[in-house]
């Protein structure tokens, strides 16, 4: 956990001098990263639960907890969907997970994209959370290629304590997250 230990002894008293806070108290913390992944492609049931099953074991991986499956609360016969059905796999890290998902995301994943120049300034909620799409999930080397039917985006939120867009994106930034490079 270097980048909790980094954000304890660095970057907390960085933003606060930056930010010009009073209190300790004050400065934007990291909160929890949400992981969130939808499939519609496979129309028979029988077909998406075991896709459902294999992306399960994906996120299992990338983030070393066991995700939640999101299911289909009313039945929409345009989409030949029954409630119950499932949807899509959504996991929510906290603590120790989170802090090295950050990590690996930043230090490993986010560079293995390819023709990569940073992630978006703007994706901003206005709350201070930012919400980012990861386009491939096989940039995490915990991906096994072999079991692998088809390539999938993911969605990744981070939450954080701030209240404003721009101190969550200085939090981000101090952490080492690479954002794209202004246009002049």
């Amino acid at each position: 956990m270097q980048l909790r230990d980094y954000y304890n002894k660095t970057v907390a008293q960085q933003l606060k001098d930056e930010l010009k806070l009073d209190n300790v108290f004050e400065v934007p913390k990291l909160q929890k990263i949400i992981l969130n992944i939808g499939v519609a492609d496979p129309q028979d049931p029988r077909q998406r639960k075991q896709v459902i099953m294999n992306i399960v074991e994906q996120f299992e991986a990338i983030s070393g907890q066991k995700p939640m499956v999101t299911t289909a609360r009313k039945s929409i016969a345009g989409f030949k969907l029954r409630a119950g059905d499932p949807l899509g796999v959504k996991v929510t890290l906290r603590g120790k997970r989170m802090w090295g998902f950050l990590e690996k995301l930043i230090a490993v994943a986010l560079p293995r994209v390819k023709d990569f120049r940073g992630v978006s300034r703007v994706a901003f909620d206005g709350r201070g959370n930012y919400s980012m799409g990861i386009e491939e999930q096989i940039i995490f080397p915990e991906i096994n290629y072999d079991k692998i039917e088809s390539i999938r985006s993911l969605q990744a939120v981070f939450v954080t304590t701030a209240k404003k867009d721009e101190h969550a994106y200085k939090l981000l930034e101090l952490l080492g997250m690479p954002f794209e490079k202004e246009e002049k």
